[in-house]
């Protein structure tokens, strides 16, 4: 550092300022303390940083899976967001309470600045209690004064997919469900109840967020169907296919919507109706979030609107 302030023709506190991105620096001496820096191939030292700030600009992320859709799409925009902002990404996985607390320990130890739960991992994590000065997002979990927690609107978006098929002429609406300890499922489920309010509600059909249970569910559906809504993407190609095997027409016999719009809803046969999360906005609001507890702003609880996507399977 003491090289590149020599080079450049300022402080040391000046070059620490620009290492540290403060506002504090005029535009023409950045640059210049930034072509010092490119000139002599200098780098910040993360250690070494972590000892003078009490900071290791490290935030850990634990999940309880990276096989479903959601939990990756979160991943990759944790770690855009995470880039974008300086922090260093760890990734642990954790399955039960006596996992997570092990998990949480790990990242302690690790000397991570905080940690980003991700979805399922929520529930367990509610219970299992962070040590002492990590500090903790949640994404999809009721408001808890402990930790700042982000989510999409899942209800809201079960809601508007499900009036969309009434608004059709649809009688009633079913449903392929998510798994009942899933946050996100039990929303989406309140969604498309609260959206049949006064008609005829059946009884939920339930999977995994896999296709494989979707096609279960989808060959369990009665024939005098006309409209289902599925908790997500992956389980809508399921009953798709089982209706397909069936015979049924989609859309002229059954109306089909998901949840996602995952990268290729599109690309179904037929495209997919389906409600979008905006998971790079879930991201950056998790990865902001942190960095504001981290810097000692007290925990909030931020919801992403969803936006129903209307293509050929549901119109």
């Amino acid at each position: 550092m003491a090289d590149v302030a020599a080079r450049a023709g300022v402080s040391g506190q000046t070059v620490s300022r620009v290492v540290n991105d403060s506002p504090r620096v005029d535009p023409s001496t950045r640059a210049r303390v930034e072509a010092a820096m490119a000139e002599l191939g200098y780098r910040p030292h993360r250690a070494a940083r972590a000892l003078r700030t009490g900071r290791s600009q490290t935030i850990g992320l634990v999940v309880s899976t990276l096989s479903t859709v959601g939990n990756f799409r979160m991943l990759q925009a944790v770690a855009d967001a995470a880039e974008t902002r300086g922090y260093a990404l760890t990734v642990v996985t954790a399955r039960g309470a006596a996992s997570i607390a092990e998990a949480f320990d790990r990242l302690h130890e690790q000397g991570v600045d905080g940690a980003i739960v991700l979805n399922e991992a929520t529930a367990i994590a509610r219970d299992a209690g962070a040590p002492a000065g990590l500090r903790l997002v949640v994404v999809d979990s009721p408001a808890d004064d402990r930790f700042g927690v982000v989510g999409s609107d899942h209800e809201g978006g079960a809601l508007t997919a499900t009036r969309h098929l009434l608004d059709a002429g649809h009688h009633t609406v079913w449903h392929v469900a998510g798994p009942e300890d899933s946050f996100a499922a039990a929303a989406r489920e309140r969604g498309w109840r609260a959206a049949l309010e006064g008609r005829q509600t059946p009884e939920p059909l339930r999977g995994d967020w896999t296709a494989a249970s979707g096609h279960a569910a989808g060959a369990r559906l009665p024939r005098d169907v006309t409209a289902v809504f599925c908790a997500n993407d992956q389980m809508a190609l399921g009953v798709m296919r089982a209706l397909a095997d069936a015979g049924r027409r989609i859309p002229e016999d059954i109306a089909v919507v998901g949840f996602d719009d995952v990268a290729d809803a599109a690309d179904f046969r037929p495209p997919l109706t389906t409600v979008r999360q905006d998971f790079d906005a879930l991201g950056e609001l998790a990865v902001a979030a942190l960095a504001d507890a981290i810097g000692g702003e007290p925990p909030r609880a931020q919801l992403v609107p969803t936006r129903l996507v209307v293509r050929d399977s549901a119109r």
